[in-house]
């Protein structure tokens, strides 16, 4: 089972490297990993994405809080959060396609970022469904590059 799991840290260096080294000693793959300043700029939230059982969560979980940058740590549940991810992806184009890629951009509320002779970059944000949507709908066109964020998440509402 996929989580998501956000740690509220302080923002000094190495705590990004102690909280990766924790995920790889205990055998977790991190899937995705968004690290950003908040507010605070002393404080920077990770949203981590990881597989595991709720074991698996409750035992990352207390050895987050065993590192003495972490200040907070929450499971954010599909149902309590807000979530999205940001894409760039170059594919090809030429006369004859650059009109239907663009068509295709526009359906997913995304943007051409960069036009150039033979390729066209498009940004897409939102969730992970849209983005693999988008993705499969341009593949056919030759998909050059691909870079996507990783998962950004809050809580919704007044959690």
């Amino acid at each position: 089972m996929k989580h998501t799991i956000s740690v509220i840290v302080e923002n000094k260096p190495g705590v990004l490297s102690r909280v990766a080294g924790l995920f790889a000693r205990r055998g977790f793959n991190i899937e995705s990993l968004a690290v950003g300043t908040t507010e605070d700029p002393t404080v920077s939230r990770m949203t981590i994405v990881a597989e595991g059982d709720e074991r698996d969560l409750e035992q990352i979980t207390k050895q987050l809080y065993k590192l003495i940058d972490t200040l907070k740590v929450f499971d954010l549940p599909q149902s309590q959060a807000i979530e999205r991810e940001l894409a760039l992806i170059k594919v090809s184009a030429n006369e004859k396609n650059r009109s239907e890629i663009s068509q295709i951009v526009k359906i997913f509320r995304a943007k051409v970022i960069d036009v150039a002779e033979d390729s066209m970059t498009i940004e897409i944000s939102g969730e992970e469904g849209k983005v693999d949507s988008l993705l499969k709908m341009v593949k056919r066109f030759g998909v050059k590059e691909m870079v996507r964020g990783g998962k950004i998440a809050v809580q919704r509402g007044g959690a």
